[in-house]
């Protein structure tokens, strides 16, 4: 009876944590528009979705054993992440616009400008590591665990699987949306786009953090 109840409570706790994974990291958010230009120019992209896979699973289990202990402690620390995240967010939109406006080539042209592995990897662990968004997201994983108690970590298994298969719906669609990015002026709207995104997702962290 124990082990009946014992595999219900995980099954449960896991349903809700790719539940709530998928509403959490479901979105077209700064990391998504990344992994999505480095599918689309077919730039280290299996690098990037395993570097993005290994932070979430990493942040994913430390937010269920504790992550919002260590923030209280250092409360200074989620300022310098909002505004490390502005500047880098910022500064991606100086570079996604620039593009928007130079662009002479479409998908040879882009590959032509592949950043090496280390940048690609660099990159997506800058869009988690300096993304406020993403600490606030872990602090959400970590306190709807709790009430799952001794089958917490289902739910943390929930959400790493609800982050598996979003990155493996961007790397997927990435992929199948390459052959339309022949065209320069679709990677011209594609930069315009992240940029726009860029500022935005910019511009709100920084009045938060006013």
């Amino acid at each position: 009876m124990f082990s009946l109840v014992s595999h219900s409570s995980l099954f449960s706790a896991w349903a809700s944590g790719i539940a709530t994974g998928m509403g959490l990291f479901a979105v077209v958010g700064a990391q998504s528009a990344f992994i999505l230009r480095q599918g689309l120019m077919r730039a280290h992209l299996t690098s990037v979705l395993l570097i993005c896979a290994l932070i979430d699973a990493v942040f994913i289990l430390a937010s269920v054993w504790g992550l919002q202990a260590v923030t209280a402690r250092l409360p200074g620390l989620s300022q310098a992440i909002l505004w490390f995240g502005v500047s880098f967010l910022l500064w991606y939109a100086f570079q996604s616009a620039r593009r928007a406006l130079t662009h002479t080539g479409g998908l040879v042209a882009a590959q032509q400008a592949v950043p090496s592995r280390r940048g690609a990897l660099l990159g997506a662990a800058g869009f988690s590591l300096l993304n406020p968004h993403f600490w606030l997201d872990m602090m959400v994983v970590g306190s709807l665990a709790d009430r799952f108690e001794e089958a917490r970590m289902g739910f943390a298994v929930g959400a790493l699987t609800a982050s598996i298969v979003w990155l493996a719906i961007l790397g997927t669609g990435s992929r199948l949306f390459a052959p339309l990015f022949s065209n320069p002026r679709a990677w011209r709207v594609l930069d315009g786009i992240i940029a726009v995104i860029m500022v935005c997702l910019a511009l709100g962290l920084a009045y938060k953090g006013v």
